[in-house]
């Protein structure tokens, strides 16, 4: 089984049946990237010209036919030149502008019919409004999420860049690392994976799964 599978124990992440202050048993510190804000934008964008580079199979035989390109999911978008200029008469919200950059895998078929695969770069500049907190020890991050894909375009004679019409979606967020109070239920049980044969391991098998803290005695 699994927390969702064949599992009726009321230990388990899922919907609130009844009160749900019912189980509430701690008051649990815990370390999160609390969100501020955040927004997202979708464009479709002509001539995204970006370079190539790190080509597979290496060495293609020019002329090079543009197939598509899309996000790298190993490879996730990070930001630049991020300016925060608060708003005189709007306390903790400011003009946001940062550089997003989103690595891309272009596809392509070289003038000998082998597909190969190459890297770029989609840059992408963002001005929006945004609520940010007041300065603090903790500081304030802008982040980014960006997705691009795209299956029209064209690669020039020499194979070095790619010039493209295609969709970007970026988004775009104000976060700090925090530690926040909250309301827990405690632990919850880890039911058994299903199909999976039970092997004994003496000692671990005897252990708890999460740390407990034993109340200090204050009589002595």
């Amino acid at each position: 089984m699994s927390f969702y599978i064949n599992n009726n124990n009321q230990c388990r992440p899922g919907p609130i049946c009844g009160n749900p202050t019912s189980g509430l048993c701690e008051k649990a510190l815990i370390e999160v990237r609390k969100v501020f804000d955040a927004c997202r934008s979708i464009v479709t964008n002509t001539g995204v010209t970006v370079t190539l580079s790190n080509f597979d199979p290496a060495g293609p035989t020019n002329p090079l036919t543009f197939i598509s390109a899309s996000s790298d999911p190993t490879n996730p978008a990070t930001v630049t030149d991020v300016v925060i200029d608060r708003i005189d008469n709007r306390p903790n919200f400011a003009n946001v502008s940062a550089t997003v950059n989103i690595p891309i895998v272009v596809s392509y078929r070289d003038a000998n019919g082998v597909l190969g695969t190459a890297d770029a770069v989609v840059t992408e500049t963002r001005n929006v409004v945004l609520f940010v907190p007041q300065p603090s020890v903790t500081p304030v991050e802008i982040t980014a999420f960006g997705v691009f894909s795209s299956t029209i375009g064209t690669i020039n004679a020499e194979g070095t860049t790619a010039t493209m019409t295609g969709c970007i979606q970026i988004i775009l967020k104000v976060v700090a690392t925090v530690d926040i109070l909250v309301p827990s239920y405690g632990y919850p049980v880890i039911p058994p994976c299903q199909q999976t044969q039970t092997t004994v391991c003496p000692g671990i098998a005897d252990l708890p799964l999460f740390p407990t803290a034993v109340a200090a005695n204050t009589n002595t």
